[in-house]
């Protein structure tokens, strides 16, 4: 495994963390982090649609609102256990995050590609605690996963 990869696996770690504590708590188990640069955690967040009744609560969404307001994004790493929505995409891209790590695709396939055309580094990681958290959800709580991605 590179560097780049052990990066990337360490900071996983927070976003799986994130998308546990989700689940435990009745939500979707899906997690985030938001990290600096110089690889400081600067804000955490995971999935609360259904805990706050707020389907704007997505991981990445909470975890940037964690971070709080940054001068800018340039060099900034979103880590998250899914891949993202195009909700969430639309948030990498709109405020220049740099790079982004996927924990996994398989169960979802959302805007890693449109980010990578437009700049944005993408490290897939395709981990198997992700996807099975992910295979596990989906298959016992269908209608609540085809809510929170907007499917019909």
């Amino acid at each position: 495994m590179n560097h780049v990869q052990e990066q990337a696996r360490a900071m996983l770690a927070t976003a799986v963390a994130e998308a546990r504590a989700g689940l435990a708590e009745g939500g979707i188990p899906i997690g985030a982090a938001l990290y600096g640069p110089d690889g400081t955690l600067l804000g955490r967040g995971r999935n609360r649609r259904v805990q706050d009744d707020d389907p704007s609560v997505h991981a990445e969404t909470a975890a940037f609102r964690a971070a709080g307001r940054q001068r800018s994004y340039r060099g900034t790493t979103m880590v998250t256990t899914l891949s993202p929505c195009w909700y969430c995409s639309g948030l990498v891209r709109q405020f220049g995050i740099s790079r982004l790590v996927v924990g996994e695709a398989r169960t979802f396939h959302g805007g890693h590609d449109w980010l990578a055309r437009h700049g944005v580094r993408i490290v897939l990681l395709d981990d198997p605690e992700c996807a099975a958290m992910m295979r596990d959800f989906i298959g016992a709580h269908p209608a609540l996963w085809n809510e929170d991605i907007g499917a019909e």
